[in-house]
């Protein structure tokens, strides 16, 4: 070699296999393979050989090939997560719930960062996909992809067609909520998300209805209106609340809208829940983890359920679709309780 010579490439190290592990363990190459798939009861094999070939894995860093697996099984131990909008707490709990259970089963999940799930349906092979918030229209793509892959979509419009429907109905928890306010209060203010067309989010409808009904005269000063991310919902917050003869209430569309308007009253050194009381919209587990909680309505123990049937499904439970249906109700936390209206 020259001076001018680049220095030689280090040689890759190969691959370590499933022999190499068998050798170290002591047990036959079908041992490890059933021991490292994550499989569960019914091979007679002990704990203690269990913790053995663990042990040899590890000590020889060995790694499985996923794409052989895929051949031999049929199966990539791969569950893909379409969510609507990450920033979300209620997608947070999805990711929560999900990401564990997942992993103890010796699987893997892949959050989507955006929302063309249809293409990435088509680009990665997952054992199961959850789809957040499928519009109607998208409907018979949802049927087609449902043919060739195990699916579970969040709708309250679809029916299971060959994938699972998990339903839960917001706008009856959305009444229950500002029943809890209007309990208490007569000026509450809407913070509500506004989509591409301007659009009001329909739950600001129950907001206008609910006032209506309770002999409140509509007052569009009362409303602050919020793109779908939290600084937008912050802004629009702090905003509402800093207007002349603000709200001593405020309903929020979302829980992160709810968790920015309480961020805002704080800012603006207001008490929450002496000055102005706050409730949300899906029960995410972040809103008992701020301070102060936030009260919030909906599904009691949706995300560990979903995290179940994801596991099931992922794990060749092939059994024909079914639809999972999820009651809202009220939590009311520390930024509703013991208010009452100014």
């Amino acid at each position: 070699m020259t001076e001018t010579d680049p220095p030689a490439s280090p040689a890759r190290p190969r691959r370590v296999t499933l022999r190499q592990v068998a050798e170290l363990a002591g047990v036959s190459t079908a041992t490890v393979s059933y021991v490292l798939s994550g499989r569960r009861g019914g091979s007679g094999v002990s704990a203690e050989t269990t913790d053995r070939v663990r042990a040899a894995a590890s000590q020889l860093e060995y790694l499985p090939n996923q794409a052989a697996r895929a051949v031999r099984t049929g199966r990539t131990g791969v569950v893909l997560l379409s969510l609507h909008m990450l920033a979300d707490p209620w997608s947070q709990s999805v990711i929560d719930a999900v990401v564990p259970a997942v992993r103890d089963a010796g699987g893997t999940a892949l959050v989507l960062a955006d929302s063309d799930w249809g293409t990435a349906l088509d680009r990665v092979q997952a054992d199961v996909a959850f789809i957040d918030g499928v519009r109607p229209e998208q409907a018979p793509l949802v049927r087609k992809l449902a043919r060739h892959r195990s699916l579970v979509v969040f709708s309250e419009t679809l029916e299971p067609d060959g994938f699972d429907v998990v339903r839960s109905e917001d706008l009856p928890g959305c009444r229950v909520a500002m029943a809890h306010l209007l309990a208490s209060h007569r000026r509450i203010g809407s913070l509500t998300s506004v989509g591409s067309g301007g659009h009001r989010n329909i739950r600001h409808g129950v907001w206008v209805q609910a006032m209506r009904d309770a002999g409140l005269p509509h007052d569009d000063s009362l409303v602050a209106e919020f793109r779908e991310s939290s600084s937008s919902a912050f802004k629009a917050a702090t905003d509402l609340l800093s207007r002349p003869n603000r709200p001593t209430a405020v309903y929020a569309t979302t829980d992160f809208a709810a968790i920015a308007a309480v961020e805002a009253a704080q800012r603006l050194r207001l008490d929450v829940p002496g000055d102005l009381a706050v409730i949300g919209v899906g029960n995410a587990s972040q809103t008992e983890l701020v301070s102060p909680s936030v009260s919030s309505v909906g599904p009691r123990d949706l995300f560990p359920a979903l995290a179940t049937l994801l596991t099931r499904r992922a794990a060749g439970d092939d059994g024909p679709g079914e639809l999972h249906e999820f009651t809202w109700e009220l939590f009311a936390r520390e930024s509703t309780t013991g208010t009452t209206d100014q």
